[in-house]
């Protein structure tokens, strides 16, 4: 794969860094820098930035891509925020650049092309000690992408996702957060993961939590409970003094053979003389109100004794309520 690599070369290196090498690598072996050049031109290596080179032709792939980011920007140079995410498998490549942030006092000269420059003051305490390329820890690359985030939603979707897939934890990202000093949205933040430690674990959940449970003043459901019998059952809401469940039907888990354990639930709770309601994304988001009705409808046909209360002066509860 590679092409006139030296024998003196570091052994390791070139596989390490995905083929990619800077010319301060270079000095010290028998490669001159101006050989480098030279092998440029004849088509053997790639120049991929000023001073990094690819030592093969051919297509560059994403890894050699990265590790020349991280070359062209020298000491300390860390992959981060949605760079970050994608090789953590936190989301799909989303920007064809690389991001990459360096140390507070350094400051970069020239052109970086198809790079993206971020500073920090505390970056060898966010950098992963042991993952190559290098990169911030999971917990570092959600909190920087909450600050660049330009709305609630992008905020909710963020720490979700890394809860969800179990890259990391409410705790986690509450220490890490409380070691930032300024950090946007940092009230919205520190609220999300109280929501997300109760067990909300999907932007649906958190919405039926907060618009319909809350606002409504409906009792709180015991979220993401955990019924074992010959199978394994989570249940996203349980009201079980009332012996009521909300399932909250988002795209993951409740397709294909998903569809098969729901229906397995659902009758199960129905020979138990349990009532199960079930929501999507539509009813949730468009029509909290009238979903907040129905659950505190049959809430009171099952022994609640309290009242949902109007969410404020436009909510649809009290002409939907019985």
């Amino acid at each position: 794969m590679f092409s006139d690599v030296p024998p003196s070369m570091p052994a390791g290196l070139l596989e390490t860094q995905a083929g990619v090498v800077s010319t301060g690598q270079l000095t010290g072996s028998d490669v001159a820098i101006e050989l480098a050049k030279k092998r440029v031109r004849a088509g053997r290596w790639q120049r991929l930035h000023r001073g990094v080179f690819a030592v093969f032709s051919g297509p560059v792939n994403r890894q050699a891509q990265i590790w020349g980011a991280l070359l062209r920007c020298g000491t300390g140079a860390t992959a981060s925020h949605v760079t970050a995410a994608e090789l953590e498998a936190l989301c799909e490549r989303i920007d064809e650049r690389v991001h990459v942030t360096i140390p507070a006092h350094r400051r970069v000269r020239g052109r970086y092309e198809g790079i993206v420059v971020h500073h920090a003051h505390r970056l060898g305490q966010s950098r992963h000690p042991t993952k190559l390329p290098q990169r911030t820890r999971i917990e570092a690359t959600v909190l920087d992408l909450v600050d660049v985030s330009e709305t609630g939603r992008e905020v909710e979707a963020w720490i979700v996702a890394a809860c969800q897939t179990r890259l990391t934890v409410p705790t986690r990202l509450a220490a890490a957060l409380a070691a930032r000093k300024k950090i946007k949205w940092r009230g919205m933040t520190e609220a999300m993961l109280l929501d997300v430690a109760e067990g909300a674990q999907s932007m649906l959940e958190l919405e039926f939590l907060r618009s319909v449970e809350r606002a409504h003043r409906l009792p709180r459901g015991d979220r993401q409970r955990r019924l074992a019998a010959r199978r394994v059952i989570w249940i996203d809401v349980d009201y079980e003094p009332f012996r009521t469940r909300v399932e909250l039907d988002g795209r993951l888990g409740h397709e294909g053979a998903g569809r098969f354990r729901d229906r397995r639930r659902d009758n199960r709770a129905t020979v138990g003389r349990t009532w199960s309601l079930r929501y999507g994304h539509a009813e949730v988001f468009g029509t909290p109100c009238a979903v907040a009705a129905e659950v505190s409808l049959v809430l009171r046909e099952r022994g609640w004794a309290g009242t949902a209360v109007p969410c404020g002066p436009g909510c649809g509860l009290p002409s939907a309520s019985p």
